[in-house]
């Protein structure tokens, strides 16, 4: 195997390529008692169309986050979740835009549950009726999500930033959309994007890599490749659908909804010192210890904030959603710090010393180190072992020179009001 050193974490991380394509890793900790196990395929929700032998294929919306529900449907009726937790263990899914995850977390019977994880995952089982049945299911958690003002809120938000992008639309697809998925929709894209060339098993925490390499040849070794091709959306224009839009909706402190999005193309750095400046910067405009947090704090216009940076093809764009009692004066200085930008060498290097000090204890929790390690394959195809040194020699004269060429005009905004006002109005 291949030892990859994570710099400056004290850490080894193991990587083999199976011959069919199939990624595997492995990070051994000798003082943990516990583990992680991830199984996951490089296909999500952006992919909304492929080509196949039989040429281009376009299922319906939702389909990958349908899938992942029904892997989990037994042809023995055996319901994995009561597999895992029979011997302690958790497990869970998710679906995203870029993948589709399948984790176990235990501490005991490690080879058990790495074998039954690859098992349920690798057979799939669909039929018309159980693809039936959780139409109704998928049906009741959209309408479920779409209560959620929040939701609401990211959803229109994501409306207005894209013209074309497959981030425009929902994960879980429409109920219009999945009502119109087959298991003959389920079967083929399972076939196009579970294969091992697709796919990648990550492995944390204390477990025996031998056993481990083992048992992972032993199920998937053998398994065939896939020669589908995924289409990306059309191309995105470089506008915003709308920049702005109030909601009404049933809530008790309003809301507000900031997206901005920058072309890739327009910045100098590659894709992970991309990510570390543009992180830095909105950390240092809107972070917890910033002037702007403490001058809204003051002032009582900030309840709460969230903010993120997502990884488009063509774009990464910023979201940024607070709750305030006061919209129309938060949008003034947030679009004040947007128009104003300045950070002295000062807040950057107290923020890179802040940074590399997380860096050497994220080591310690098992849970953070196997997200960090697979959200860098989801990003960029590979662990970054050397984040630490890029941190340490991130340059406040770098950072200066983006600020000049970040164009942060292309942004939507969105307030959410009570809908009382409305009336009132």
């Amino acid at each position: 195997m291949k030892e990859i050193n994570l710099v400056g974490m004290d850490k080894t991380l193991y990587q083999e390529t199976l011959k069919n394509g199939l990624e595997v890793y492995f990070v051994p900790y000798e003082d943990k008692k516990n583990y992680s196990i991830s199984y996951a395929t490089k296909y999500g929700a952006d992919v909304l169309k492929f080509i196949t032998e039989d040429g281009e294929y376009t299922p319906p919306l939702g389909v990958a986050h349908f899938l992942e529900h029904k892997m989990f449907e037994e042809p023995s009726k055996e319901d994995p979740f009561t597999f895992f937790s029979s011997s302690g263990s958790d497990s869970n899914a998710y679906t995203s835009y870029d993948h589709t995850q399948y984790v176990c977390m235990g501490n005991k019977c490690f080879e058990e549950n790495l074998r039954y994880l690859i098992k349920f995952v690798n057979n799939p089982y669909f039929t018309k009726e159980n693809v039936e049945k959780e139409k109704g299911i998928i049906a009741e958690e959209i309408k479920m999500y779409n209560d959620i003002p929040d939701f609401k809120l990211e959803k229109v938000l994501r409306k207005n930033l894209y013209h074309k992008s497959s981030r425009k639309e929902d994960i879980a697809g429409t109920i219009e959309e999945i009502n119109k998925i087959t298991k003959e929709d389920l079967y083929k894209c399972y076939n196009a994007f579970y294969a091992p060339n697709n796919m990648f098993i990550m492995i944390t925490g204390c477990f025996n890599m031998d056993k481990a390499l083992e048992i992972i040849k032993e199920e998937l070794e053998n398994k065939e490749i896939s020669l589908v091709n995924k289409v990306l959306s059309d191309k995105e224009p470089i506008s915003v659908v709308k920049e702005e839009e109030t909601l009404y909706e049933s809530i008790e402190i309003p809301k507000i909804a900031i997206g901005i999005k920058i072309p890739k193309k327009s910045i100098p750095l590659d894709d992970v010192e991309t990510d570390l400046y543009l992180s830095m910067l909105t950390t240092a405009l809107f972070g917890a210890s910033s002037e702007f947090r403490e001058r809204v704090r003051e002032a009582k216009q900030l309840n709460d904030i969230y903010m993120e940076w997502e990884n488009e093809h063509s774009y990464k764009t910023f979201y940024l959603l607070a709750a305030t009692t006061t919209p129309d004066d938060l949008i003034k200085e947030i679009e004040y710090e947007l128009s104003h930008i300045s950070i002295p060498k000062k807040t950057f290097e107290r923020i890179k010393k802040v940074w590399l000090a997380n860096e050497v204890k994220l080591v310690d929790h098992l849970d953070r180190m196997e997200s960090y390690l697979f959200d860098d394959i989801i990003n960029y195809d590979k662990v970054i072992s050397d984040r630490v040194e890029r941190i340490r020699n991130m340059d406040i004269k770098e950072m200066e020179k983006l600020i000049k060429k970040l164009d942060l005009s292309k942004r939507s905004i969105i307030k959410m009001l009570n809908k009382n006002k409305k009336e009132q109005d």
